[in-house]
């Protein structure tokens, strides 16, 4: 692994400098603007250019493979089931591993529950549209629930002569919560050592879940002069998570908050936060919204191979159903 020190311009005073202000990794420099570093460490704008040209290099993310290694590769695919059927048939029979699933909505659309039904169904024998795998979720706004989880468990269907125990399904369940988006950006390096600890385990980690993935830039990055820095910076996060997803042959799904446009006249008024960047990033993109009582109605916007359309789910106590 390649050290701050490693670095042209990088001095052992200004790697302390560049620590203290949060560059932990050759990669945080790689996206951190030349702006950032000369008020963290101090050195001119053409040192701090330098140093982020290096840094980018060192990093080098990503290379080429040929297209029938691709193909072993989307051989692995798992999919985990939703718990209700024409949700899954939405999405061609499932979640997929390898990809990243974004659910927007507004607030009580159903993404929260969506989350805490895939942390426990992830978590089923294969025959049961499951991984037999763990889960890591980031909470950045404390919506995750120990007690929706019991609850989601006690209603899974008798199995066998299976036994599902609340508490066996909380045990793999790994969550921390992030108090600001460079902590967030952070968990997603700590997730994948926890990932790799357990590899070899009874369930290795097979689900990752961002609950909300935009909260904390939305809430930090305000106003327009921001905007460009926050795109890095949500870039870098989303390429953390597209990497995660790889390497673990994972689900990773992530919860995003709406916004209002108001100039909109025709058509729903609300978009996705986070911009083109997510936008592209997202596999699969699904857009929730509230229908009368507990059901919810689920749409596809985006799928690079599956066509566009909607399902309707019921949100009961027991877990997603139809």
């Amino acid at each position: 692994m390649m050290l701050l020190e490693d670095l042209p311009g990088v001095g052992p005073a200004t790697a302390e400098k560049l620590r203290e202000a949060g560059y932990n990794s050759v990669e945080a420099i790689a996206v951190a603007s030349p702006g950032e570093l000369v008020g963290a460490a101090e050195v001119g704008e053409s040192t701090a250019a330098k140093i982020i040209a290096a840094a980018r290099q060192a990093a080098d993310i990503g290379g080429f493979e040929t297209g029938d290694q691709v193909l072993e590769r989307r051989k692995l695919v798992g999919k985990v089931t939703t718990s209700s059927k024409s949700f899954n048939e939405l999405l061609g029979g499932g979640m997929e591993t390898q990809s990243i699933v974004e659910v927007y909505g507004e607030f009580g659309s159903g993404k929260t529950q969506v989350a805490h039904q895939l942390a426990v169904n992830v978590q089923l024998p294969s025959e049961l549209g499951g991984l037999s795998g763990s889960a890591v979720i980031i909470d950045t706004e404390n919506t995750f629930r120990p007690e929706r989880i019991a609850q989601m468990v006690n209603g899974l269907k008798p199995y066998g002569d299976a036994v599902w125990d609340s508490s066996e399904f909380l045990k793999n369940i790994h969550v921390a919560r992030a108090y600001n988006s460079n902590h967030q950006m952070l968990l997603v390096e700590s997730a994948m050592e926890l990932a790799e600890k357990l590899r070899e385990a009874e369930k290795p980690v097979r689900l990752m879940i961002v609950d909300s993935v935009t909260a904390h830039f939305r809430a930090e990055y305000v106003g327009r002069g921001t905007l460009a820095d926050r795109q890095q910076k949500l870039n870098k996060h989303l390429h953390d998570l597209v990497r995660f997803a790889d390497l673990n042959n994972a689900l990773v799904l992530v919860t995003n908050q709406v916004m209002a446009k108001p100039d909109t006249f025709f058509g729903d008024p609300t978009k996705p936060v986070g911009g083109h960047v997510l936008g592209h990033t997202a596999t699969f993109r699904l857009y929730l919204r509230k229908s009368k009582g507990e059901k919810r109605i689920a749409r596809l916007v985006d799928s690079p191979n599956l066509p566009d359309g909607e399902a309707v789910f019921s949100v009961t106590t027991e877990g997603l159903r139809d």
